[in-house]
C-alpha cells in the first residue's frame, strides 16, 4: 500500500538489544499528514537503523510511504502497526545509473521516431455521444 503526504512529526528513535537473539536493533516513528477533504494522520514505523538512515526522513517534507499493516494482541487487547518498507522522496535525485546503461537510453532519445506513412482517421462520434455527456450506464 501507498500514501503520499507531509511529514508532521519525527519522533526520537527506540533502540535495545533483542532478549532471543543477543542483537541490537532500532526503531523510529513517523506522522504523515495526509491531505483532502478530511486530512488524516497516521502513524508509522520504519524498522532497522540502517533503513532509518537511508531514508533520511525530515519533518515537513512531502514524501510516498510504502507499508503493510499488520496486527498484534498484547493482554486481551489489539493494536494496528503500520511498518513502512520504503520511502519515495520526490526532491531527491536518482542516484546516477553506471555510464553504459546511460548510453542505450541516449542513443534511443536522439533518434527520431520512424514516422508511419499511413495516417489514422480521427475516431468516430456517435450523434447521441455528441450532444449528450452523460455516460452510457
Amino acid at each position: 500500500m501507498e500514501l503520499t503526504g507531509t511529514i508532521t512529526a519525527v519522533l526520537p528513535p527506540k533502540s535495545g538489544v533483542s532478549a532471543r537473539t543477543g542483537n541490537s536493533w532500532m526503531t523510529r516513528e513517523y506522522v504523515i499528514e495526509i491531505p483532502g477533504q478530511y486530512v488524516k494522520h497516521v502513524a508509522f514505523t520504519i524498522f532497522g537503523e540502517d533503513r532509518i538512515k537511508q531514508f533520511n526522513i525530515k519533518q515537513y517534507e512531502t514524501v510516498t510511504i510504502q507499508f503493510d499493516i499488520d496486527a498484534h494482541e498484547y493482554n486481551g487487547k489489539w493494536f494496528n502497526e503500520v511498518r513502512c518498507y520504503n520511502v519515495l522522496n520526490p526532491n531527491q535525485q536518482p542516484a546516477a545509473a553506471p555510464q553504459s546503461a546511460q548510453q542505450p537510453a541516449q542513443q534511443s532519445s536522439t533518434q527520431p521516431a520512424p514516422q508511419s506513412s499511413q495516417q489514422l482517421p480521427p475516431p468516430a462520434v456517435s450523434p447521441q455521444a455528441q450532444g449528450n455527456d452523460d455516460l452510457p450506464f
